[in-house]
């Protein structure tokens, strides 16, 4: 890995996505609408807002930077500028951590612009602080990202990159706390569970919530996420193909 070229991975990913608008709304306002939609359902029970709302600040964030990323990668291997871009000297880790690092950079202004709509503006109660909640919700993102950039190695078209993300991700999100409490699971399937990355940014989020910071359970899960982080993004440099088929 060279971090001059992953910089300027992440630059030329960075001014892709500053010409395309429709993009950057999905990746930073949609969450915000999901969000506010459920405090809509809710209007009239805000306790069920807040068991809810916080664990969404972790979904819908993965969700959709899953599906940008994935795509988006995609479309530079059908394309045939993956295999432009291998000519020069870049490794398969300099163009994932270049990604990662541009989409970790729309994930700081997505958690800023979602998590202070949610506490300020919809009355998200937490008991934490809330720029933990921030570095949570950030994680989060980049996971999705990660998690995309991984899956997008083993899709051959745009079509079946998008048709990954309901085989990856809505497992983990019937499974990750967010419907019924991991605990309450049953015995399998809380097994399963325990090694689906969406669990521990779920829990993470449920800790800031119930005022666990980084230094007790907050701090474990947020830790678990990067893990997972930093193995998708190698498990995906291992299997990017340099050329399309």
């Amino acid at each position: 890995m060279t971090p001059r070229v992953t910089f300027a991975v992440a630059a030329r990913v960075l001014a892709q996505l500053r010409r395309d608008h429709r993009t950057v709304a999905m990746l930073i306002v949609l969450p915000t609408l999901l969000v506010s939609l459920m405090w809509w359902m809710f209007i009239d029970s805000p306790n069920a807002f807040d068991r809810f709302g916080g664990p969404l600040l972790a979904v819908f964030p993965a969700i959709i930077m899953f599906v940008v990323t994935s795509v988006a990668t995609l479309r530079e291997r059908s394309t045939g500028t993956l295999s432009r871009l291998f000519t020069m000297p870049m490794g398969k880790l300099d163009f994932l951590l270049g990604y990662a690092l541009a989409f970790a950079l729309i994930a700081v202004v997505q958690a800023l612009v979602v998590v202070s709509i949610a506490l300020y503006a919809l009355g998200l109660n937490i008991e934490g602080a809330p720029w933990q909640l921030g570095v949570v919700a950030v994680l989060d993102g980049v996971l999705g990202t990660a998690l995309g950039l991984f899956a997008s190695a083993f899709a051959a078209t745009e079509f079946q990159a998008v048709q990954m993300m309901p085989a990856v991700m809505i497992p983990q999100i019937l499974l990750c706390g967010l419907l019924i409490p991991r605990d309450q699971l049953p015995t399998a399937l809380h097994a399963i569970s325990d090694v689906l990355p969406l669990s521990y940014a779920v829990d993470a989020v449920i800790s800031v919530a119930k005022g666990n910071g980084f230094t007790s359970g907050a701090g474990t899960d947020a830790l678990i996420v990067l893990a997972f982080i930093l193995a998708a993004l190698t498990l995906g440099a291992a299997t990017l193909k340099r050329r399309t088929a």
